[in-house]
């Protein structure tokens, strides 16, 4: 099959002929036909995920078609199509039995513990606790995110913020988990407030439906979210994972609201500082949010088939394996706006 792959981290990436994956005992392979270029597959290219070994082919969140089988699978047959969240879980240790897959000890995921999604084919492990059904009148478009950012950020809303009407929510960050959260607390009947660096990605947020936008440009964001709310946001989301976000989400929060931690905060040069003066004496929440389980994902998927969640709607473009291996060593320092989707079906 071809494939994106990288030999070194911070390396050279490029498109590769290596082997077809096989099937384990309880896993499928996919043939993938959208996959999303994700800042979590940049981190893993540069060297920020312990679990990573070369050569290493990166790659998420997807969609596709089962190409094959392994012998224990009892749910899924040659030609369903699917998805799967990026955390797999074991299926057997007490966390997945109770539903909770997300926080498995022995989890696996496709571009991180093993080779992913930036490929023709993908290996998904534990199939019958892991796989996702999509719905016919679920486009490629809009189901290849929700192993990952849409999913991420609609379980962050949902379960851990429990996010109900008028109340405020601040996005620091919209790219493309922040959109996903902008889409889906207006969904919930939210008040939003996007704030990012590009005045553009401000733009798309704002036709989404957030209510009002902030220009991160140096001066004080979270000052700012707290006169346009009359005292803080009840929820705020780090959707980008750096120590300014993560303290301004915290800042911009009202006394005993709730922060949510969505972006990755990489030990790289040491874990980054908290205000926890603030978290203990106006009695905040710090949440995170890792991916959701598959056996939570039927009412995401009944909004998005019935119309009221759109994640087609942050799709910028999509382009093929070449151009996507060009593109994943620019994911950090690059400004997008909207979710990029490499087909690897594209010549």
């Amino acid at each position: 099959m071809r494939a994106v792959l990288f030999e070194e981290f911070g390396g050279p990436v490029q498109v590769q002929t290596v082997a077809d994956p096989a099937p384990s005992a309880g896993g499928v392979v996919i043939e993938v036909h959208n996959t999303g270029l994700c800042r979590s597959d940049w981190h893993a290219w540069a060297g920020h995920d312990d679990g990573v070994a070369l050569p290493h082919v990166p790659g998420h969140e997807l969609v596709g078609v089962v190409a094959a089988v392994g012998a224990q699978v009892r749910h899924w047959t040659v030609g369903q199509r699917v998805t799967t969240p990026f955390v797999c879980g074991c299926g057997i240790c007490p966390w997945c039995v109770a539903g909770q897959a997300q926080v498995c000890p022995a989890q696996t995921q496709p571009g991180f513990t093993h080779w992913g999604s930036f490929a023709e084919l993908v290996a998904v492990h534990a199939a019958d606790v892991n796989l996702v059904a999509v719905p016919d009148g679920i486009s490629d478009a809009a189901a290849a995110g929700l192993g990952c950012r849409f999913a991420t950020a609609y379980r962050a809303l949902t379960a851990r913020a429990r996010v109900a009407p008028e109340q405020w929510v601040a996005v620091i960050g919209v790219g493309g988990i922040g959109l996903s959260a902008v889409l889906i607390a207006v969904a919930a009947g939210a008040r939003v407030i996007a704030v990012d660096r590009t005045a553009a990605a401000l733009e798309l947020a704002r036709t989404l439906g957030a209510e009002h936008t902030v220009l991160a440009d140096g001066r004080d964001v979270p000052a700012q979210i707290h006169e346009l709310t009359g005292g803080g946001s009840h929820v705020a989301l780090d959707a980008v994972g750096s120590a300014s976000t993560c303290a301004d989400s915290i800042l911009s929060l009202r006394r005993q609201g709730r922060h949510v931690q969505l972006g990755l905060l990489p030990n790289v040069d040491g874990h980054p500082g908290v205000p926890m003066d603030r978290v203990i004496a106006w009695e905040l929440d710090l949440l995170g949010s890792h991916g959701m389980s598959a056996r939570d994902y039927p009412p995401m998927l009944e909004l998005v088939s019935a119309g009221r969640l759109r994640p087609q709607a942050l799709v910028e473009r999509e382009v093929g394996l070449a151009e996507g291996a060009a593109l994943l060593p620019t994911v950090g320092q690059a400004a997008p706006v909207g979710v990029t989707l490499i087909d690897p079906r594209r010549p």
